[in-house]
């Protein structure tokens, strides 16, 4: 019986994925926490400190499929965590009492922290490969339309020209970016945890940091400096990273919605029939996805900001702050896998009106090119003059209805220094798009 998005038979491929769900599911979890038991029951059993016939027979019942679920909800609602019931089950699995073995000198979140560690690896697997698709699709935009004349927007209202390119290369710098910062924090946050009861491993009078070590090269995890039971920046910076993709995605959803706006109508999520359509009017077409994106990030950046709040964690093991992540970590993931979904499809299927944009470029009939002539009368009148002049003529062209270029040939303090054909060249567009197409170029000549 689903009650969330993420789960929900309708609604869980719009806003999440099959891929990323199963990375945080019920059964992965458990079969991380067996992974790690059996990685631990291996090096112990490699290092002599538990008899090799007892790692064997532990490794040989680490599977999911002799583990009874149902029973391990009983257990873990009993006891209020799921390892000792994990170890409960494998223990009574095993013959002879070799189970005794199992989980030799660990503590529940030493196996808990790991497996989160394993499942983060999974999940940020996936996000570096959506990543890695929207950067595709946005360079290919940034290429196609590298000197494609569109408004630029301040305020809502047009500003000055720029190109769509120049657009998409702004958001493909950004990902690149993330894609940097992933890289990074990977070697933060890709670190096991074993440390016993309270991170000094006094548990094991011998062979304890070659335990770690081994267990952590088992697993491809690097080893710990020091136990992180209560010190979380390493989950928190995870968090800290969703939410700064989150912001980027919202961005590009953002524009998309604007841009398809019935009176600005540049750019359309791909079409499929029927998709986006109203209820009650024929005619809609609205941005289905850019909304998903929009409500998925939203949510986990305050998901982001419930992961600052377990880093408050009271000395060596916590009360409380550590179950935040439980609850809050597997739906960031989760609602980013559909919020990056939802954009990789807008991307690859991206409709662009050229020839909209440069209508709505035409809307006021030059004066958006009034910077443009400011400043090519400056050398002739100065800066300051011309802007006043060139303000008191944009008003008066609004009033008159008039081309801002017919009032501009037409004054005598303008004509003196500029012809006409002088002034048409100001008012092109095309030749104000200033550093646009250089900024595109470098922003792809550095793509990972």
């Amino acid at each position: 019986m689903p009650s969330t998005i993420i789960d929900s038979a309708i609604f869980q491929g719009i806003f999440s994925s099959d891929e990323m769900r199963h990375v945080w599911s019920d059964e992965n979890r458990t079969q991380k926490y067996l992974d790690i038991e059996a990685a631990l029951a291996k090096v112990q059993g490699r290092l002599g400190l538990i008899p090799q016939e007892a790692a064997d027979e532990i490794v040989s019942h680490c599977r999911l499929d002799q583990i009874d679920m149902a029973k391990l909800r009983q257990q873990t609602e009993r006891i209020g965590y799921p390892i000792l019931g994990v170890v409960s089950q494998l223990n009574a699995l095993c013959r002879d009492k070799l189970g005794e073995y199992c989980h030799w000198g660990a503590t529940t979140q030493d196996i808990t922290d790991t497996a989160t560690v394993l499942q983060i690896r999974e999940g940020l697997d996936i996000v570096d490969r959506e990543l890695t698709a929207i950067s595709a699709a946005l360079a290919g935009h940034a290429k196609t339309h590298r000197l494609t004349p569109m408004i630029g927007r301040s305020n809502l209202q047009q500003a000055i020209p720029i190109t769509f390119g120049y657009k998409m290369a702004g958001l493909l710098s950004a990902i690149e970016r993330h894609r940097e910062r992933l890289a990074q924090l990977k070697e933060r946050v890709l670190v096991g945890e074993f440390a016993g009861a309270a991170g000094t491993l006094a548990s094991l009078e011998t062979g304890a940091m070659e335990t770690q070590a081994g267990l952590c090269a088992e697993l491809g995890l690097k080893q710990p400096v020091i136990a992180w039971h209560t010190i979380r920046d390493n989950i928190a910076e995870v968090g800290a990273f969703l939410g700064l993709v989150g912001g980027t995605l919202g961005k590009l959803s953002m524009d998309v919605k604007l841009m398809m706006q019935t009176e600005v109508g540049e750019v359309y999520e791909p079409y499929a029939h029927g998709r986006g359509s109203s209820s009650t009017m024929p005619q809609k077409r609205n941005p289905i996805s850019s909304c998903y994106i929009h409500a998925a990030i939203s949510v986990v950046r305050q998901h982001a900001a419930a992961l600052m709040d377990a880093m408050v964690a009271d000395h060596e093991r916590s009360t409380g702050p550590w179950e935040i992540e439980w609850i809050v970590l597997p739906e960031a993931f989760c609602l980013m896998a559909g919020a990056l979904k939802q954009s990789r499809f807008v991307l690859e299927g991206l409709e662009v009106d050229a020839a909209a944009m440069r209508r709505n470029i035409d809307l006021t009939h030059g004066l958006v090119m009034s910077e443009a002539v400011m400043m090519g009368l400056g050398p002739y009148i100065g800066r300051e003059y011309a802007h006043d002049l060139v303000y008191d003529i944009c008003r008066e062209a609004v009033t008159q209805q008039r081309p801002l270029l017919d009032l501009l040939a037409e004054h005598p303090e303008i004509n003196e220094h500029l012809d006409r054909a002088g002034l048409a060249r100001l008012c092109d567009p095309a030749n104000y798009l200033g550093q646009s197409g250089v900024m595109v170029d470098r922003v792809l000549a550095s793509l990972r």
